[in-house]
């Protein structure tokens, strides 16, 4: 049973029946914004659809045919008695969210129809079935937790991402859980093929599901590293996961290397090089000093995205020898540091003192201090770069300059705008950022770095790809009855566009057996007349160069009985007349009928008060207490019926009969607030008091009663407005006063809002007036501003009293103006400062004659509704203007002639009347006046109208056109005559198309286009002609009823205009002194092009233009190749097409002539190499335009072998795993293009390989080395215990004498003379940090590790390997451990401060 029910606001507004609905969920315990059940919660409103765990959701997805569409398929032979179409489909999920769903839960709270939702009886020809079914996709489920023994296929509910990454020292967790009737049963393919788990004693699966378990005590984690994916299946049908690529992280040691020092003269830039080792995922670098405090970073020094450190220009206080570069490793928790980089920078003097001491042993950047300079890009390197991003990604591109001074950088869009609410600016406006990448985030960015000397800039060209993406969402599951139909969609997009597969049950879907009901195309798969036993699980894969989509949805093709799944004798609670809305959720295939009864079940409930939703829904608009009682819904289809009672009880509504009132009160003194309240007896009431629509404060001084407010000794803080606030489980009420509070006085003065009057007299009646007096009453201390005098017309509106005129205060008389036929009643109330006295009792009732009306009806007006009728209007009296009994009106009208007669009708209880059988578009005169039973009112006013237009019959003569220029022409016309008009001219419209372009190279383009003139003009200008075209046009007339027929065609030549752009331009076979142009003709050649325009110009590296040379070229050329180029120099060129009108817009290109024919321009630049555990890692950057691009490398030896490939894959680094150790290598970078282009290759790399014994292994994780460490914890044990024995005894045990003497050189790793880390030794490299602690299985849990470098305050250094590596787990505990015997004069930084500079960033 559902834990609540489900309800939907109602949808307000006429449906069009071809309308997707924007429906919101409605999540409530009461009904539809009014009914509710009895003790449940408050309702939560969410949008639809959605799906959250733990929370009770509604999907709603509703659809009507459009009528045009009934239309068209009664007109094609359909008989009278078949009913339209109306179809509704909606999914209930409880509370779990992942149970079981429904299908033909009614739409909750949907706007009724007045036909029955009937399908799979109509037949429909083949083209309006493919438009029936477009429109009839739906996600839906069945119940399972609800309707026990309904199959359903396989559903995949949770499975492991895609890319997923694990930690090698935990157990291999593949999750893949599926729900289905029956539960489906699991089975594994790995790199493809099937995947025996009972063969493997370390993979198990988790009973009732199908996710794997890997077991990696007894096994390495990377040797599972492999692609799975998981299959759950049942009779029904077989769902399959996402390709599963499963890889452990890795945190490679940083490759050993000697650091030189670094000696640099004062204002020179300078680049201090990470290179971190490549790690699964990439480490988060950073840098810090020998404290571990991070380095101070600004404008002028910053680090990039690659983790390198960028000096614009150096000062002397950025001499310093602790320069450190760390890498975290996230999944694996460890920190990495490389060796300590020194940095001295020197002015010329010092340098010239310090030459030979550093001579041998530093590289000499520099040889003289720096000037002043403008600034020049460190990187990227080059004038221009490109960059791919995908969409939905975040772009960040970083521009850094050096310079003296300090260059500021800042960022544009050269091709548009930047995203604002997208982008930011980080590292010093180093860094452009912008997130969530779109296509219209493609194009040119450019940089600019500048200081007062000058400026550079740098254009980066970003394009956007786009992996596959759902359009409008993943294919939804269909439930279908035997012989419905429908379709199933997998509609994506991405960049390139991607391709769409399909399958059935796991099996490519063209080798699936046939079925006749399933039709396939595209993205599409169309279901026709399908059968039982034909259910399945489709998959739709979608998929281009950048990533694929994988869906699973299910065809499930039932036939049961109905079921009802609201809870039987449910009972509803609504306010009295509120909407009331009581549920009949249900369940059926075919999908059921409702039908209502209430107690007696004499008739069904579908006619006024009652609205009977296609859902089942019975809503009450306004809810009375005779509508209370036992309510009946019974679900019908073609296998049965089901019915269920439901309860409405209907409740009175809670109201404050006494509200509290404004109050002035002294300070000191006491405020007493009333609200009394009339609730519903059944309902349990609370009263809240707020005060400034927040919480009373906490204070003795205000007591709150059952229904008044006390507040004694009244301070100024108490000033403020009171609400007093009724609620019930249904409704609630509310009123508010403000309290006032002011000085005390002496004799204290209270402020009140004054007395009623009394002694109302009315005197010198008359017909029409009379004079009513009175006395006032007490004003309590605030003068009267104004008397307040109503009415009451107990004749016609008894018990409603109306405003009729104020007074001064000054005065107690007024002179009242009377109407006839009204039994007057007067009151009076009084105004001061805090508010309006209680009425006065009423005068006594003065009645007046009735009389024949004062005045007519305003706003008469005529206008015709068809072409052959006149309606008149007007705006009636008042019950109050009617001045007696009988009001009706005398309507009269004649034909605005000389000598016409007026035709008179009476009329009552109406406002209109309708002249038929008139003359189309004939002006008419028009009067209407009031009378009753006492006469008729004065002569009425005439007002004009025109009878029914009707369309114009006549086109207009004379039509002629004239160009004014290549785009522009003038026409002219006659008008229309006004009686072929046939009504009110509204304007002309102008037709026009263009018939065919004069070129021959341009298709013919018929598609009309329309221009409207307002008014009665005959003259008007037709714009945004095309060039050297012949168009047709024809004007029409129009007025209100529509247009008149068209004009004869006439023709407009266009004159020929200038070109567009010139439709390509590429620069092919660079040289060292030429290059070729190649070029296609403009797309828009608007005329006979005569010749081109070529221009070009040398760029250099600050983007600065040189000299312009001009060629003119014929009409017929449409290459060129330009001799005698500057070698190695990039040039810009504009190229225009030209027409007897001129030249039009040119298209630019750039192109850089190469540096010499053997060597063409590098596009490599910063090769380096680094070494790790799986091979060694080759890193580049890389802006050329081939696509192609591999590393290739050889041993450096005399022999003659070949050079070895390696492909790269679209990315900026390779790693090899094929180079020995202790060999060295020479590694180059090339890119290769065209077949007739040359190859380019970078400079050579001289790669050494280290010597590795073996893979390394982590000493800790040893079982012997466990059992050593347990045995020597032991021994020192009993040392200890020993040593306690021999203290009590009174003995001396000479221990620290003993440390002294035999210092143990474990606990000094680090060198005296420079405070360095002690040399590399491979015979240690596999020792375990000193002070961890190891769990005895060989595995460190990651999240139940209790080890923290703080945890090792005392020791200082003991916890570093002597790669300079510490690991472990950086954020445990902040309590360092006491150890015995620690050296506290170790000059290494303390791990505390350590963790203390980590925390602040990392």
């Amino acid at each position: 049973m559902l834990s609540s029910p489900v309800r939907l606001r109602p949808i307000r507004g006429a449906l069009k029946a071809h309308d997707w609905l924007p429906i919101w969920c409605n999540l409530r315990s009461t009904g539809a914004g009014s009914a509710s059940a009895s003790n449940h919660s408050p309702s939560a409103i969410l949008p639809a659809p959605s799906c959250a765990r733990g929370r009770c959701l509604l999907l709603l997805l509703l659809l009507l045919l459009s009528d045009d569409l009934l239309k068209k398929t009664k007109a094609e032979g359909d008989s009278e008695e078949d009913e339209s179409y109306n179809l509704t489909f909606c999914v209930v999920i409880d509370r779990r969210c992942d149970r079981a769903e429904r299908r033909g839960v009614a739409v909750f709270g949907g706007r009724p129809s007045r036909h029955t939702p009937t399908m799979g009886s109509r037949r429909m020809d083949a083209p309006l079935l493919g438009l029936f079914l477009a429109h009839l996709a739906t996600a839906l489920e069945v119940p399972l937790d609800l309707l026990e023994g309904l199959p359903q296929p396989p559903t995949i509910t949770h499975q492991s991402p895609k890319d997923y990454i694990i930690d090698p020292r935990e157990n291999i967790i593949i999750h893949c859980e599926a729900k289905g009737k029956p539960h489906p049963s699991f089975s594994w393919t790995r790199n493809g093929t099937h995947f025996d788990i009972d063969e493997d004693p370390n993979v198990s699966m988790k009973p009732n599901s199908g996710t794997l378990v890997v077991d990696i005590s007894r096994a390495k984690a990377e040797h599972y590293e492999f692609v799975y994916q998981c299959t759950a299946r049942n009779k029904h049908g077989t769902a399959v996961s996402n390709n599963i690529v499963v890889q452990q992280s890795r945190s490679p040691l940083w490759s050993k290397e000697k650091v030189d020092p670094i000696v640099i003269s004062e204002g020179r830039s300078l680049v201090l090089r990470c290179r971190p080792p490549a790690g699964l995922p990439p480490p988060i670098i950073f840098w810090m000093d020998n404290y571990f405090q991070r380095l101070p970073q600004s404008a002028r020094v910053s680090q990039s995205l690659n983790g390198d450190l960028y000096f614009s220009n150096v000062l002397r206080e950025d001499s310093r020898n602790d320069y450190i570069c760390y890498a975290r490793f996230p999944y694996t928790q460890t920190i990495q540091q490389k060796q300590p980089i020194i940095v001295k920078v020197l002015d010329l003097d010092a340098i010239n003192d310090t030459m030979a001491a550093f001579y041998n042993d530093t590289d000499l950047f520099s040889e003289e201090p720096a000037d002043e300079r403008k600034p020049n890009f460190l990187l990227p390197s080059g004038p221009s770069s490109s960059k791919t991003v995908l969409r939905g990604q975040v772009l960040e591109m970083e521009c850094i300059a050096e310079g003296l001074p300090t260059p500021k950088i800042s960022w544009d869009k050269v091709s548009g705008d930047l995203p604002t609410k997208r982008t930011s600016f980080l590292h010093y406006e180093k860094t452009l950022r912008i997130v969530d990448v779109s296509e219209s985030d493609a194009g040119e960015y450019r940089c600019s770095a500048s200081n007062r000397l000058g400026s550079v800039h740098q254009t980066i060209r970003v394009t956007v790809k786009a992996a596959p993406y759902w359009i409008s969402g993943a294919p939804r599951n269909l439930v279908l009855a035997p012989g419905e139909s429908s379709v199933l969609t997998c509609r994506a997009s991405g960049t390139p566009k991607p391709s769409v597969s399909w399958a059935m049950n796991g099996i490519p879907i063209e080798n699936s057996p046939k079925d006749l009901s399933r039709k396939v195309e595209d993205d599409t798969i169309i279901f026709t007349d399908v059968q039982a036993g034909s259910s399945a699980v489709y998959q739709c894969n979608v998929s281009n160069d950048y990533g694929y989509l994988l869906s699973n949805a299910f065809v499930n093709v039932l036939s049961e009985p109905p079921r009802v799944l609201t809870p039987n004798h449910k009972v509803y609670q609504v306010i009295k007349n509120r909407q009331a809305s009581i549920d009949c959720a249900s369940f059926g295939s075919p999908i059921p009928k409702i039908t209502w009864f209430k107690d007696s079940r004499s008739s069904t409930l579908d006619g006024d008060p009652y609205v009977l939703h296609d859902n089942g829904t019975l809503e009450i608009r306004t809810a009375q207490a005779h509508n209370s009682g036992k309510y009946t819904c019974v679900a019908r289809n073609s296998l049965g019926n089901y019915e269920n009672h439901i309860y409405l009880e209907v409740k009175e509504p809670t109201r404050i009969l006494r509200q509290p009132e404004y109050k002035v009160v002294q300070l000191g003194r006491s405020a007493v607030f009333e609200c009394k309240v009339k609730h519903d007896p059944s309902l349990i009431p609370t009263m809240t008091w707020l005060k400034d629509d927040g919480e009373l404060p906490d204070d003795e001084r205000l007591i709150v009663d059952s229904d008044s407010l006390t507040i004694n000794d009244v301070s100024e803080s108490d000033a403020g407005v009171y609400t007093c606030i009724m609620n019930t489980t249904l409704d609630h009420d509310s009123a508010s006063a403000e309290l006032t509070v002011v000085e005390a006085t002496t004799p204290a003065v209270v402020y009140e809002r004054p007395d009623p009057p009394t002694d109302l007299e009315l005197t010198d009646q008359k017909k029409r007036s009379v004079q009513l007096t009175w006395i006032p009453g007490d004003e309590h201390n605030s003068p009267i501003h104004k008397f307040l005098i109503q009415y009451e017309d107990s004749l016609h509106h008894r018990g409603h009293w109306h405003n009729l005129t104020e007074v001064p205060g000054t005065r107690t008389t007024a002179h009242l103006k009377l109407s006839p036929y009204v039994h007057y009643t007067f009151r009076v109330l009084a105004l001061n400062a805090v508010n309006f006295s209680r009425p006065s009792f009423p005068s006594r009732m003065v009645k007046t004659e009735p009389a024949a009306p004062d005045g007519n009806p305003t706003g008469v007006q005529g206008f015709g509704t068809e072409h052959d009728n006149l309606v008149i209007s007007w705006k009636p009296l008042s019950g109050l203007q009617a001045n007696g009994p009988g009001l009706h009106y005398k309507v009269m009208w004649r034909q605005k002639v000389v000598d016409s007669d007026w035709t008179t009708v009476t009329v009552a209880n109406n406002s209109k009347f309708v002249v038929s059988g008139t003359p189309t578009f004939v002006p008419y005169e028009l009067k209407v006046q009031a009378a009753n039973d006492h006469g008729a009112g004065p002569e009425p006013a005439v007002a004009h109208g025109y009878s029914g237009e009707d369309l114009p019959v006549a086109a207009p003569d004379n039509v002629q056109a004239v160009m004014l220029n290549g785009s522009l022409a003038e026409l002219h016309w006659d008008p229309v005559p006004a009686k072929s008009i046939r009504g009110h001219l509204k304007g002309y419209k102008v037709y026009y198309w263009k018939e065919h372009s004069l070129h021959k190279h341009h298709p013919h383009l018929v598609k009309s286009q329309i221009l409207t003139f307002s008014g009665n003009h005959t003259r008007r200008m037709l714009p945004g002609l095309h060039p050297f075209s012949v168009y047709l046009f024809n004007v029409r007339v129009y007025n209100g009823k529509g247009e008149g027929p068209p004009s004869p065609d006439q023709q407009i030549v266009t004159p020929e205009g200038m070109p567009g752009a010139p439709s390509s331009l590429l620069v092919t076979n660079p040289n060292m002194d030429s290059l070729t142009l190649e070029w296609s003709p403009p797309h828009e050649r608007n005329g006979h092009i005569t010749g081109y325009t070529l221009r070009y110009q040398p760029v250099n590296n600050s983007n600065e233009l040189g000299a312009v040379e001009e060629l003119a070229l014929p009409a017929n050329e449409t290459s060129l190749t330009l001799l005698n180029l500057k070698y190695g120099t990039r040039y810009k060129f504009y190229l225009n097409a030209i027409t007897v009108r001129g030249a039009g817009p040119a298209i630019s290109q750039e192109a850089v002539t190469v540096v010499d024919e053997a060597r063409p321009v590098n596009p490599f630049g910063n090769v380096s190499s680094s070494f790790g555990e799986d091979g060694t890692l080759i890193s580049w950057d890389y802006w050329g335009p081939e696509q192609n691009v591999y590393v290739e490398y050889i041993e450096n030896s005399e022999g003659e072998e070949e050079w070895q490939k390696e492909p790269v894959n679209g990315t900026q680094n390779v790693m090899l795993r094929g180079l020995k150790g202790g060999l060295s290598y020479r590694v180059r970078l090339v890119a290769q293009g065209h077949h007739d282009q040359p190859l380019h290759r970078s400079d050579e790399l001289l790669v050494s390989v280290p010597a590795v014994a073996s893979r390394q292994v982590d000493i800790a994780t040893q079982g012997w080395f466990i059992g050593l460490m347990c045995a020597i914890a032991l021994l020192i044990l009993i040392l200890l215990i020993i040593c306690f024995i021999q203290r009590n005894k009174g003995g001396k045990y000479p221990v620290k004498e003993k440390e002294d003497a035999h210092t143990d050189p474990e606990f000094q790793p680090m060198k005296d003379d420079d405070c360095t880390f002690g040399e590399y030794s491979d015979n240690e490299d596999h020792k375990p940090l000193k002070g961890s602690r190891t769990p005895s299985n060989g595995t460190v849990k990651r999240d139940d590790s209790d080890d923290s470098l703080v945890d090792y305050g005392d020791g200082g250094d003991g916890q570093f390997n002597e790669d300079g590596s510490f690991i472990g787990q950086y954020s445990g505990k902040s309590a360092s451990r006491d150890t015995a015997g620690g050296h506290e004069s170790s000059e290494a930084p303390s791990p505390i401060n350590t963790m203390n500079s980590l925390n602040s960033f990392v």
